[in-house]
């Protein structure tokens, strides 16, 4: 039922611009007809507003991969740069629930790692909403910043490395088999805020995948079941990744392409000293405006990632 909705919601907006095109085009017969110049301009107004609409609906066409209409799962982990890159990190959280708040998805915490002084080691967030994925793909990778350090007794200019991991939510609806004979499962009390109840009792979940080595945890919620719930969700995503990554690596072999590390891979950089700058290494997109971009404003660096991808040019 979500799917069909969904699909009719599709359908309505392109018969809607169908029908806009077709009001616009009898207005200006009608305009031209009569000499109406205050009418030309309307419809040329309409016109304006139907291209923009328009050149986002095609964009929207292009995010065609299996997962790039659903929700995500997003990571980020700091890197080197001591308690530098665990303020970066915080940073970028604020970053990502900033655009996330902006482009009407719904994000939940589900699991958060404070820092040793500063900031957050590690923060893992559950992202809903439509092209959540499609969108968030774009951000893998290593995030490096550059400034006068906050945290240097001698204002020094410091370099802060963090890396961004994204997966698709895929639920339950999934080939991916998970047998419990596979599965360690720990429970532990919450480091992180949350009340005293969730720091006397032992609501943390930390579930270890046997086969793979992976290992997930959950602590923000008050109930164990519900940290067990998001922890699996984050798991599943995690093998569904695994596999693709094993496939796409036979596809490599399969035609001699190398595949590099990702964490090796920085794919874009924050410069607040001694200029300000933020840009794409990827797509060479770029902008001086980072308080926007640390506020969340992203789908500029999205989008034209994404387009390259996709064989079309970046704005």
């Amino acid at each position: 039922m979500r799917d069909l909705t969904a699909l009719r919601g599709e359908v309505e907006i392109w018969l809607n611009l169908h029908n806009r095109t077709h009001d616009a085009l009898e207005l200006l017969e009608l305009a031209d007809v009569e000499s109406d110049q205050a009418l030309i301009d309307d419809v040329s107004t309409e016109a304006d507003r139907i291209e923009q609409e328009l050149d986002r609906r095609e964009f929207t066409l292009l995010l065609s991969g299996k997962h790039d209409k659903g929700d995500a799962i997003l990571a980020i982990h700091a890197g080197a740069g001591g308690v530098d890159a665990q303020d970066w990190a915080a940073m970028l959280m604020r970053m990502y629930l900033r655009w996330a708040e902006q482009s009407d998805l719904k994000t939940v915490v589900l699991d958060e790692m404070p820092g040793d002084e500063a900031g957050i080691k590690s923060v893992t967030i559950s992202i809903e909403g439509t092209y959540a994925y499609g969108y968030l793909r774009a951000e893998k990778g290593v995030h490096r910043l550059v400034r006068l350090s906050p945290f240097d007794a001698a204002h020094r200019r410091h370099t802060s490395f963090a890396l961004v991991e994204v997966w698709p939510d895929i639920g339950t609806d999934s080939e991916i088999v998970i047998h419990s004979d596979d599965l360690k499962i720990e429970t532990f009390r919450a480091s992180s805020a949350g009340g005293q109840h969730v720091q006397k009792n032992e609501t943390a979940i930390r579930i270890t995948h046997l086969p793979t080595g992976l290992v997930v945890a959950c602590q923000n919620e008050r109930s164990q079941t519900q940290n067990r719930e998001n922890a699996m969700k984050v798991l599943r995503a995690r093998l569904a990744e695994v596999e693709e990554r094993k496939r796409r690596q036979e596809l490599a072999e399969l035609k001699g392409a190398h595949v590099s590390a990702e964490w090796g891979s920085q794919i874009r950089s924050y410069v607040l000293h001694p200029y300000q700058m933020v840009k794409d290494h990827r797509t060479e997109h770029e902008t001086g405006n980072t308080v926007a971009v640390l506020d969340g404003r992203l789908d500029d660096f999205m989008e034209a990632y994404l387009r390259s991808t996709m064989g079309e040019p970046a704005n």
